[in-house]
């Protein structure tokens, strides 16, 4: 945990407050049970190091918690009555340990916590509160990472048990995606050996396989999150510290007393979407027409002074105007989600992850839907644009003489240049924007620390602690890592794949390699770039998963019509030869051929009953066949010896008749009403 301490810059009654708070927190955190062991930070603030008090408190929350769970329907069966012996059927993780000690401390005093809340309130000095890295299992973790190709089942497992199931989750998507996506590198591969841009079969078997990818990852994460004992986690919702609530009512199933914030105020702050999805058309939309229009113009139509110079400019234009504008929007999708006051953590991520997820589909993919829509086929209507630019251009150089120019025709290759700059030139550059940078720029900036000022803390440091302070106020320093951004970065990917690859088959191949790099450079960047992450529970990639669907649906749609408006021998830039009766016609043709293959997918799918649901299964029968054990008992079944009326002493009912008869029905099935 680190906080502010009452530096000498402050005002007096700022460090009378800062004091106060100071004791205030290390009461708060005794109070439930946690030690205390306070070092200097930085310049400007302490390290306040935390542990619970005793292993009876730790037990305690893991029994509590467990039991949580069994209620809420995440555990089969409950923890026992013997806390001792629960704990040792089923270890504690270092990840349960850790987000259990975090939500002590975080969670409302009424729910038995501290309620601490970093930044917010009396807890406005309150900097940061993360776990610190285990150094051992990072460097054994990497060095494991980089002698394999593939990744397996116990390596997810180390990950859920020292990061969480989010994490997990997010590592486990990508390893299986990475290894579907040797199957379109092939296909793609050939088909642009053999076929070329715009294949008919490679948009058919890029349809086909991503209804197998998403089916497949739909079952996956529930064999997953039931392996891992969190299937059904997110019913158990954290309740957010800023909700604001109107009132009180009573919950129908538990009787408790919960708040409530009205559906139809909620409902009124939604409607505010509308203008906001508007806006960002309008925004980013002009912008792209915009830039593009301009960057045709001169790449491909202008011919006079400067041009060499000119072509950089499209681009300085999109690398300034699109972050400040996504920026900007990204900011107001924030302050939206915020005025909708969701109750709880779930629901307010996912709400925000929507409207973010609206902004990365319009800044992703617009520039080549502009080029695979309108460029390519109907290339003509932007003569109107093209001669904007010219006559823009001949008053800037203020020229008596007409510019140079070319006739404008369009060309197919264009969203093929823009696919590779997509799959390999912004991989490269995204890759070293989320590890390299980072790290260099959190070195230069302790350096800097090092240089413009003593390190008073790292003077009085006891020899013995030195070490493993420095990594502590390092550790301190870093970026917290955010698995949200992770995964829309491989979502977007999801999406170039699905909706676009069709113009360029090699797509996947570079996507393949890029994603082997990705999973080892993401794990570097936990390690050596981020915070450690709280390591939150979860059952699912979240709303992520409704994203990869709308992807795949809209995937086989965009390939069926961009190869019907970009393939064949016809004029590029023409529409004569495009039809509204030809396009509806593709699109129908390839969206019926999707739910096709989603039911066959799902038909096939569903006759073989995964690993983690045969495991569901028998715990479901193992806790049923206990009950059974405990209610009829052996005493009583052996003490039934009095037949009743119509009924031979044979046929007595005891739990050794009641197994035999639940194991025949289980091999003949329900049976036919003869047999009943």
């Amino acid at each position: 945990m680190r906080s502010s301490s009452s530096s000498p810059t402050y005002t007096t009654p700022e460090k009378t407050k800062a004091e106060a708070a100071f004791v205030q927190l290390i009461e708060g955190l005794t109070n439930i049970g946690l030690t205390t062991a306070v070092r200097n930070g930085d310049k400007d603030s302490l390290l306040v190091f935390t542990r619970l008090a005793s292993n009876d408190l730790l037990a305690q929350q893991v029994y509590s918690s467990r039991l949580q769970d069994w209620l809420q329907g995440v555990r089969i069966s409950g923890p026992g009555s013997d806390v001792s012996q629960a704990i040792r059927d089923e270890p504690v993780t270092e990840a349960e340990r850790l987000r259990l000690v975090y939500l002590l401390i975080t969670k409302s005093r009424n729910e038995g916590g501290a309620g601490i809340t970093q930044g917010q309130g009396q807890w406005k000095y309150v900097e940061a509160i993360f776990p610190l890295h285990n150094n051992a299992f990072n460097k054994e973790w990497l060095h494991k990472w980089s002698k394999k190709y593939i990744l397996d089942q116990s390596d997810l497992d180390d990950i859920r048990d020292k990061f969480g199931e989010n994490v997990a989750f997010y590592f486990a998507f990508l390893k299986d995606y990475f290894r579907f996506q040797i199957i379109p590198a092939v296909v793609g591969f050939s088909a642009w050996m053999l076929m070329g841009q715009f294949s008919t079969f490679y948009a058919i078997c890029s349809c086909l396989w991503s209804v197998v990818f998403f089916e497949y990852w739909k079952r996956k994460e529930v064999d997953l999150a039931i392996t891992w004992g969190v299937r059904g986690v997110s019913k158990i919702q954290h309740q957010r510290p800023e909700f604001q609530w109107d009132f009180e009512t009573e919950d129908l199933v538990t009787g408790e007393p919960v708040k409530v914030y009205p559906p139809t105020k909620r409902l009124q702050t939604q409607l505010l979407q509308i203008p906001f999805a508007l806006a960002c058309v309008v925004v980013l939309g002009g912008l792209v027409a915009t830039v593009n229009s301009l960057e045709i113009f001169i790449n491909e139509v202008y011919g006079g002074p400067g041009k060499q110079y000119l072509g950089f400019l499209p681009s300085i234009l999109l690398a300034v105007l699109t972050p400040t504008f996504s920026t900007i929007l990204m900011a107001t999708a924030k302050a939206l989600t915020d005025k909708e006051n969701y109750d709880t953590m779930d629901a307010h991520h996912a709400a925000l992850v929507q409207k973010q997820f609206v902004l990365n589909f319009m800044t992703s993919y617009m520039a080549l839907t502009f080029t695979a829509f309108v460029y390519i086929p109907f290339g003509n209507i932007l003569h109107p644009f093209l001669n904007f630019w010219s006559k823009t251009a001949q008053t800037i150089t203020m020229s008596e003489v007409p510019l140079e120019t070319r006739q404008f025709e369009a060309n197919p290759q264009r969203i093929a240049n823009q696919m590779y700059y997509t799959t390999v030139t912004a991989q490269i550059i995204n890759t070293l924007t989320e590890v390299v940078v980072p790290y260099i720029k959190h070195k230069a900036s302790v350096k800097a620390k090092e240089l413009s000022s003593k390190d008073t803390a790292k003077t009085n440091d006891q020899p013995e602690e030195a070490e493993f302070l420095k990594r502590v106020r390092n550790q301190s320093g870093l970026e917290v890592y955010d698995v949200t951004a992770d995964y829309r970065e491989m979502v977007m990917q999801y999406g170039y794949l699905s909706l676009f690859s069709v113009s360029w088959p090699l797509t996947a191949c570079f996507f393949l390699l890029n994603n082997w790099v990705e999973l080892r450079s993401d794990a570097l960047k936990i390690v050596i770039g981020c915070r450690r992450p709280i390591p939150w529970r979860a059952d699912s990639i979240g709303p992520w998963l409704r994203a990869l669907g709308f992807l795949s649906w809209l995937g086989s749609v965009t390939s069926a019509a961009i190869v019907y408006l970009c393939s064949g021998d016809k004029k590029e830039g023409s529409a004569s030869y495009i039809t509204a009766g030809g396009v509806l016609l593709s699109i129908l043709l390839a969206e019926h051929l999707y739910f096709a293959a989603q039911l066959a997918v799902r038909f096939v799918m569903g006759r073989v009953e995964s690993p983690g649901l045969q495991r569901e299964r028998k715990e479901r029968f193992q806790m049923r066949k206990k009950l059974l054990e405990e209610t009829v008992g052996h005493a009583a079944s052996e003490k039934a010896t009095v037949a009743a009326p119509g009924v031979e002493k044979t046929e007595q009912i005891t739990r050794q008749t009641l197994e035999e008869e639940a194991r025949q029905a289980s091999i003949h099935g329900h049976g036919s009403p003869e047999e009943l």
